[in-house]
């Protein structure tokens, strides 16, 4: 069973997302908070593999609670819910470590197929959505970044790199093995490497290092 936490200062949408993951057998919610202070407790009280984290929300919002949950040692995975309108909340929320992102009318089966995507450990990035809004966010330290990333993309294999741009574009690794002519498990193994190498906590942290050194 995949473990769940909802965090949300809407009681309304908690229920929502309630009823609709009810509909898989495979996922349990365990906890329900109404702000990041509330989520710190719960995912201490519950151990949720997974926090569906809202960014919006009193007293602690989502970005610092994200922030603070991906610190610990024992971190959970955390999917930001958010509309358009918070688009430079996103980006920083996805620096911060979380897994990736959803709007929040995402259709209740692309809801339980990003958890149990995320918890696989394969993409989270969907490349119709989520790589547009990185490019549309405005960032005054993009400069500064870039030379940060293509510095730390310059420690890779030639063949770390395409894997690298292929989670960039949001590619599973299903698609990045049939795309480079690789098996399943070594390109896992190369995200593995990719994962050290780069610093980062997760794949989209690693297409965020793309991202930035123009590596596409």
């Amino acid at each position: 069973m995949i473990r769940l936490a909802i965090v949300d200062d809407d009681p309304l949408v908690r229920a929502g997302l309630r009823m609709l993951l009810a509909a898989a057998s495979d996922i349990e919610i365990v906890a329900e908070a109404a702000d990041g202070a509330e989520a710190a407790v719960a995912v201490d009280a519950h151990s949720p593999d997974v926090v569906l984290m809202d960014i919006r929300m009193p007293k602690v919002d989502g970005l610092i609670a994200t922030e603070r949950l991906r610190s610990r040692a024992n971190r959970p995975h955390v999917i930001v819910l958010t509309t358009f309108s918070a688009d430079d909340y996103v980006l920083r929320a996805l620096r911060a470590g979380a897994s990736g992102f959803l709007l929040k009318d995402t259709p209740p089966r692309d809801l339980i197929q990003a958890v149990r995507t995320i918890v696989a450990g394969d993409a989270m990035l969907s490349p119709s959505i989520t790589k547009q809004l990185i490019e549309h966010v405005a960032d005054p330290g993009a400069g500064a970044r870039q030379q940060d990333a293509r510095t730390r993309l310059a420690r890779l294999t030639a063949r770390e790199r395409e894997v690298a741009q292929a989670v960039g574009r949001g590619r599973s690794n299903a698609e990045i093995a049939a795309d480079l002519r690789m098996s399943v498990p070594t390109v896992k193994a190369h995200v593995s490497r990719l994962l050290t190498k780069l610093d980062a906590t997760n794949r989209v942290q690693i297409a965020l290092v793309v991202h930035d050194a123009g590596a596409r």
